[in-house]
């Protein structure tokens, strides 16, 4: 097998669809932790983030044949797991699929159990929140699949189902906003640098 990590996933994915459970296997624990992540960081509990999880691997292996083009899987996933997030918020009535309130438990995967590290975190969490309440919702959407679930332009462009001259303009927007807060700048800058 060749060494293009796009073509292994492709080759994976079709594995996958021919019923080979290895290849279903491997794409799940390849995109578990990823998609955990992009879950858990959108305002759900850390049970709720399984469970939501779960039921997203779920419907990959279900609807996996749906998918014509393998080399889209990525971000035929990533919309999969948008469609349930979004439904899980709209079940609990949130208004906006990303707010956040500062009060709540905001503690980030990976984040030590220390007291400043805590601390730390819900400061940046409250911040990123405040921040990304200001930007519309697709620039709050693009925002933060760009830089928390780091896709690319192009992944951006299939999973939101738009042309990557209008991600890149939300994109651009969203920057131009958060160029404007000092103040999660400053934060960032004094505790990454």
């Amino acid at each position: 097998m060749t060494n293009d990590p796009v073509h292994k996933l492709s080759n994976l994915v079709e594995g996958a669809r021919s019923g080979n459970r290895a290849s279903m296997e491997e794409l799940a624990s390849f995109f578990y932790n990823k998609i955990f992540h992009m879950v858990y960081s959108r305002n759900v509990s850390r049970m709720d983030a399984e469970d939501l999880t779960q039921e997203i691997f779920l419907a990959m292996s279900k609807n996996l044949h749906q998918l014509k083009d393998t080399t889209r899987f990525k971000a035929w996933l990533y919309r999969i797991a948008l469609n349930r997030i979004k439904d899980f918020h709209r079940k609990k009535n949130f208004l906006s699929l990303f707010s956040l309130k500062p009060t709540e438990n905001t503690e980030s995967l990976g984040e030590s159990h220390n007291a400043l590290g805590d601390v730390m975190g819900k400061e940046f969490w409250r911040q990123f929140h405040g921040l990304t309440r200001q930007m519309s919702k697709k620039e709050r959407e693009v925002f933060i699949l760009r830089y928390v679930d780091q896709l690319g332009i192009r992944e951006l462009a299939e999973t939101l189902k738009n042309s990557e001259s209008t991600v890149k303009t939300h994109l651009y927007r969203a920057l131009k906003k958060f160029k404007k807060a000092p103040g999660l700048r400053s934060f960032l800058k004094g505790n990454l640098i």
